[in-house]
C-alpha cells in the first residue's frame, strides 16, 4: 500500500485486519490442547471488553505501572525528543488509547510536523486515540489495526525519505514474552529499522514481590474480571459454554523466572465445549495460564539490547515505583 493510500481521508479508518475468527479459534484449541499446562494467548485478553477493563486496571491504586510510565513520559519527553534526529514518523506498538503519548508527540511536533501511526488489535482504542490526538498541532494520526510487526510493516512505508523513525513501547508490554520470544521480537523489530532509528521501551522493574502482587489482583477485583473476560469471549465469539462462576482469578510470582502469572483456576471438576466438535475436560484446581509479566533489572535491558542490534543510550528510572524507560539506538 501507498503511503498516499495510507493516508488518504482524516475520518477514523483504521488500517488492517488483527485477528481473524479462524486465527482465534486456532489459538484457542492449540493453548487448551496442551499436555500439562493449558493456555490462552494473551493478546486475546484485549477485546473492546477487555480494552476498557484493562484502561480501569490503570488507574487503580495498586497498579503502578501506568503511572510511572507517565511520570517518565512528562519528565523526559522533552528531552527525549531532543536526543531524536527530528524524526517524521512516530510507531507505537500496542498503543491503547495513546493517553501517555501526547507529551512525546507535543515534543516532537514543537519542531516539525510528525506523523503518528498507533498500533493495537482493538479498534475502540484506536478510535479513542484518533479522536484525541488528531487534535494535536502538526500531529497526522494514521491508526493501524494490526498486531505489532505486521502493523510496523505497514507503517514503515510512512517514513518520509532521508528521515528518521522512532518506535514505542510503552506500559512494560515486553513482560509479557518469555525471554527468547522477547530476544526475537526486539530483533525482527530492529530489521524494520535503519540504523539511528530509535526504540523507546518501558520496562517494570523487580520490586517485593506482594507490591507485585497486589498490582495484579486488586482488592475490588477489576484484574479478575479483565482475566475472566477471556473466556467470556470465547463464549462469545466461538460458542462456547465456559460457567463463568466455576472458575477463579489467580495472580502468582514464580521467583526464579521473575515473572507473574496470570491463572483461571477451575474451582470444580469441569468439561467445557468449544463450538461443535471440541471439548477439554479440566480437573478441580486445575489452570488455564492467561499471562505471564516478566520483571526487569536495568542491566538486563541494556545487554537485551547489545543482543539484538540496538545500543542502550540512556535509561531512565521512576523513583516512586521501580520503572524504566530506555533508549535504544539502532546500530
Amino acid at each position: 500500500m501507498s503511503k498516499a493510500e495510507l493516508l488518504q481521508g482524516r475520518s477514523f479508518q483504521p488500517i488492517g485486519d488483527p485477528i481473524s475468527h479462524v486465527e482465534f479459534a486456532e489459538d484457542v484449541r492449540r493453548g487448551l490442547s496442551k499436555r500439562g499446562q493449558k493456555e490462552l494467548y494473551s493478546k486475546y485478553l484485549y477485546d473492546e471488553l477487555g480494552s476498557a477493563l484493562f484502561d480501569a486496571i490503570t488507574v487503580l491504586p495498586e497498579y503502578g505501572l501506568t503511572r510511572a510510565d507517565a511520570r517518565l513520559l512528562r519528565r523526559h519527553s522533552v528531552g527525549l525528543a531532543k536526543r531524536l534526529d527530528h524524526p517524521s514518523l512516530v510507531v507505537e506498538l500496542g498503543s491503547g488509547s495513546g493517553s501517555k503519548t501526547r507529551w512525546i508527540l507535543s515534543a516532537i511536533a514543537a519542531k516539525q510536523s510528525v506523523t503518528y501511526c498507533p498500533v493495537d488489535v482493538s479498534s475502540s482504542a484506536l478510535e479513542n486515540c484518533w479522536r484525541e490526538l488528531s487534535k494535536l498541532d502538526s500531529v497526522e494520526v494514521v491508526p493501524v489495526a494490526q498486531s505489532y510487526l505486521d502493523g510496523l510493516r505497514q507503517a514503515v512505508e510512512l517514513r518520509s525519505a532521508g528521515k528518521s523513525m522512532l518506535v514505542l513501547f510503552l506500559g512494560s508490554t515486553l513482560g509479557n514474552f518469555n525471554p527468547e520470544r522477547a530476544e526475537e521480537f526486539l530483533r525482527d523489530v530492529r530489521q524494520l529499522m535503519l540504523p539511528g532509528d530509535a526504540f523507546y521501551l518501558s520496562t517494570d522493574l523487580q520490586k517485593e514481590i506482594p507490591r507485585l502482587i497486589a498490582a495484579y489482583d486488586d482488592a475490588i477485583g477489576v484484574t479478575a474480571a479483565f482475566n475472566l473476560n477471556l473466556i467470556a469471549r470465547i463464549n462469545r465469539e466461538l460458542g462456547a459454554n465456559f460457567d463463568i462462576s466455576k472458575f477463579a482469578h489467580e495472580a502468582r510470582y514464580d521467583n526464579k523466572a521473575h515473572r507473574i502469572e496470570m491463572h483461571l483456576r477451575s474451582l470444580v471438576r469441569q468439561s467445557v465445549s468449544i463450538g461443535d466438535d471440541f471439548t477439554i475436560k479440566l480437573r478441580r484446581d486445575e489452570t488455564i495460564w492467561t499471562e505471564s509479566s516478566y520483571k526487569f533489572r536495568c542491566e538486563d535491558i541494556a545487554a537485551l539490547a547489545r543482543r539484538t542490534g540496538f545500543d542502550c543510550e540512556i535509561q531512565w528510572v521512576d523513583d516512586e515505583w521501580p520503572f524504566a524507560q530506555s533508549l535504544l539506538r539502532a546500530v
